[in-house]
């Protein structure tokens, strides 16, 4: 995947567009700073979510994280590999260490995120 394509929020979570869904995952900053990811648990398909409403949480050796979402749209699918298999997050979380796909209510939305350089910049503050 070309990590330039992607956006990022402040709570460290990656989003990729594809048409009127969207792709999310937790960035390679993120999984880097938890450590090995012991579990993973995600929110229902069909569940709507509004801007920063929690989907779901990741658990490491270190903490707990909620995972909130980076824009408001309906969840469409969920990537049951990372429940049976958290570590995927920590081996790959660009590609099949992904969380969930999200239908976007406001596509719009994604123009409030940074960019890979603008986050690079926010995780070096």
């Amino acid at each position: 995947m070309d990590e330039t394509t992607l956006k990022f929020s402040e709570n460290h979570l990656w989003i990729m567009e594809m048409g009127n869904t969207a792709r999310i995952g937790l960035s390679d900053y993120a999984q880097e700073q938890l450590g090995e990811i012991i579990s993973a648990s995600m929110s229902d398909i069909d569940r709507f979510l509004e801007h920063e409403e929690t989907f779901g949480e990741v658990e490491s050796q270190k903490t707990v994280v909620e995972l909130a979402s980076p824009v408001t749209g309906t969840i469409r699918a969920i990537n049951e590999s990372i429940i049976e298999d958290p570590s995927l997050i920590n081996v790959d979380p660009y590609g099949n260490g992904w969380l969930i796909e999200i239908e976007l209510d406001d596509p719009e939305e994604l123009d409030q995120l940074m960019s890979l350089d603008d986050y690079e910049v926010f995780t070096e503050e």
